[in-house]
């Protein structure tokens, strides 16, 4: 047997370890009905959200899911939370290309607009009642060099003066405080973060748009949309239905049938890994205040404690492009051991991976193009601010929005030439990885 199988448990699947406890399912699911208010296309947090809050607003709507429900990211991310990833590096160090572009206002208003959106995925989970394990646990997003620990201060001063976020750095001689690692230089704690079980909270959104009668409509990929009078009408695998507004929430797997989107996102694969149950004192001591972690590499990694507090959940960028979850594992299991060598021995009992969607302009969008409706772009972070886009995409649709929402607009940039195909994907990890090498051999 090889070094790289003796990694793998004996019961090692290539499913999210989430679905352990809330696999994908259509229960309850129907065929498309002849006509709703709104169509909503895609059925995880961020197309669920609108039908929800359509819903509870008296608004008749379908939710048309290609899969499974649970079957697509919303069921396969890492359950970290956190309302201030509006743009990407905002959680690192440094000035990230957002505020770069953006200026000290806008991103300003950008900020607040990420602490709404941890504010409603909270609101939304109470109200709701989701058993999901949401805790507001707090973030460490450790150091990877020096340098970049003192950029940190103006992140902090970035984070706090857009809402009591609680960010302070943490020296590098205290950083055992929040990880049993030497690793980091020192980093950034954040009080207003969380974490949640990401397949349960996404179950949770479905029951409830269940009891708010929302059509959820399993195995009825969108195949095309079309003008039909004051409406559209809305071709799928399951059959058509004819809707009043369409709404696009596909993200990640924004298809050829959406080309103005598709030319706007750059979808790209994330790896995860949960180890088997460890030692109750080795887990609890890797993360003593059971946070989530992160770190300000181009490459990152995040991971967290299982809800039970038994299991590392490990996750980055092992490759950006998809690929076998299994290959994938052993590149992540031997980041993990870099962080943590208490574990070498350590045996992973789940790989998976799950896609995400990045924008050229590093933010997530909300808007309206040729009539419909769309919310794409998580960029990596989309618990919080998907489920905020369907609420607020939701109160535009039904005229309820008290003011627009930060991330609603008409500039969506793309490049010359993209159609939607990344092949560039393999080259950009390998130039991200090799400055993450160079970094940490100048120190």
């Amino acid at each position: 047997m090889s070094a790289a199988a003796d990694i793998f448990a004996d019961d090692f699947k290539t499913a999210p370890y989430w679905w352990e406890a809330a696999p994908p399912t259509r229960e309850g699911a129907v065929p498309p009905p002849d006509a709703a208010d709104v169509a909503v296309v895609g059925g995880g947090y961020a197309g669920l959200s609108t039908a929800l809050e359509l819903a509870r607003h008296g608004a008749t709507v379908a939710v048309l899911e290609a899969a499974d429900f649970g079957h697509g990211a919303s069921s396969r991310n890492g359950g970290l939370v956190s309302g201030l990833n509006v743009g990407k590096g905002t959680s690192g160090a440094g000035p990230s290309p957002v505020e770069k572009a953006a200026g000290e206002a806008r991103m300003r208003e950008l900020l607040a607009g990420g602490a709404e959106a941890m504010a409603n995925v909270e609101a939304l989970i109470e109200r709701e009642g989701i058993a999901c394990h949401y805790v507001r646990a707090g973030r460490f997003v450790g150091a990877h060099t020096p340098a970049q620990y003192e950029l940190m201060a103006h992140k902090a001063e970035l984070f706090n003066a857009a809402g009591d976020a609680g960010a302070e750095r943490l020296p590098r001689a205290r950083q055992r405080e929040e990880v049993a690692t030497d690793y980091y230089f020192g980093g950034l704690r954040i009080a207003r973060s969380g974490l949640v079980h990401p397949a349960l909270l996404l179950r949770g959104l479905y029951d409830a748009c269940r009891r708010q009668g929302v059509a959820l409509c399993a195995g009825a990929a969108m195949t095309g949309v079309a003008r039909d009078g004051g409406g559209f009408v809305v071709a799928t695998t399951a059959g058509g239905l004819r809707a009043r507004e369409v709404v696009i929430a596909t993200n990640a797997e924004t298809g050829r049938e959406s080309p103005w989107l598709r030319r706007r996102l750059v979808p790209a694969a994330s790896y995860i890994i949960a180890t088997e149950p460890l030692p109750e004192d080795l887990a609890r001591g890797l993360i003593p205040r059971d946070r989530g972690l992160a770190d300000t590499k181009r490459v990152l990694n995040y991971y967290r404690l299982s809800p039970d507090r038994r299991r590392l959940i490990f996750g980055g960028r092992a490759r950006l492009a998809a690929g076998d979850p299994a290959a994938s594992a052993v590149v992540l299991h031997r980041q993990m051991l870099g962080l943590f060598p208490q574990l070498a021995g350590t045996r992973i009992s789940h790989a998976w991976t799950g896609g995400v969607a990045f924008t050229f302009d590093h933010l997530p969008h909300m808007g309206r193009h040729r009539g419909l409706h769309y919310l794409v772009g998580c960029n990596g972070s989309g618990i919080a601010m998907m489920t905020y886009l369907g609420t607020e995409t939701a109160r535009k649709i039904l005229g309820q929005a008290n003011r627009p929402c930060p991330f609603d607009g008409d500039r969506f940039p793309t490049k010359p030439f993209y159609t939607g195909h990344p092949w560039f994907l393999p080259l950009v990890a390998s130039w991200y990885a090799l400055r993450d090498r160079l970094d940490r051999a100048r120190i």
